[in-house]
């Protein structure tokens, strides 16, 4: 089984600027070896199972909550069984399609 998830979360009442706190999470997700992808309106990060993503949400809110009274976060989800590596793979197959379009 595959699980994607694709989310963004952060501090709302910490002023304009929130790397400081993005980065928090992700070292969090860096540092459980998943693979993911840093993108400029979020992260998205591959694991086997729903409650290993699940696990992961919780635990980056966990990095912001001590310190920050209110989280906005958003969450998407693509749950595939009999599949893996989607993260680099569902790239890699548009990737090709762009690659043999003919101008």
């Amino acid at each position: 089984m595959s699980v994607l998830v694709e989310f963004a979360m952060f501090p709302t009442d910490v002023g304009e600027s929130k790397s400081e706190y993005v980065s928090r999470i992700l070292k969090m997700i860096k540092d459980s070896g998943y693979n993911y992808q840093l993108t400029p309106m979020g992260t998205i990060i591959e694991a086997e199972s729903l409650p290993e993503i699940l696990a992961i949400i919780e635990k980056a809110y966990s990095q912001l909550e001590p310190d920050c009274n209110r989280v906005y976060s958003t969450i998407k989800l693509d749950i595939r069984k009999e599949k893996s590596n989607r993260l680099k793979g569902k790239v890699e197959s548009v990737e090709k399609i762009v690659g043999t379009v003919k101008k």
